[in-house]
């Protein structure tokens, strides 16, 4: 399965990026929002994407609604720390724009794993 990774934050990235080809994913990953629907036009068999919420560019909200329209079928989960405003108020917003799954930072590879098995 692929699965791309966007994060802005180069160590959880490589951190997300790690876990997963530990468990025989096949990842592709991206600083941005922007970057990321790049990827996406280039791996039309992206099943998952990880996205953080607050990222420059064009940040995880955003990301979140473009891929819905632009790919239906691939499921999301929304990762956040927060900012400004709790994370779980972002996490909310992202839930309800139709992410399949959300995560609050800091979390553990037991609990990325967890929440991405829960999505398939």
């Amino acid at each position: 399965m692929k699965i791309l990774v966007i994060d802005d934050d180069d160590a959880v990235r490589k951190f997300i990026s790690i876990t997963l080809k530990r468990e025989n994913y096949t990842v592709f990953e991206a600083d941005n929002g922007k970057a990321a629907l790049l990827v996406l036009q280039e791996h039309r068999d992206i099943a998952i994407v990880i996205t953080d919420l607050i990222m420059p560019e064009k940040e995880g909200i955003a990301t979140i609604m473009e891929v819905k329209q632009q790919y239906p079928a691939v499921k999301i989960m929304a990762i956040s720390g927060g900012g400004n405003v709790s994370s779980e108020n972002y996490l909310v917003l992202a839930d309800a724009l139709g992410a399949n799954a959300t995560l609050r930072k800091p979390f553990s590879g037991q609990e990325l794993l967890m929440s991405l098995k829960f999505m398939q």
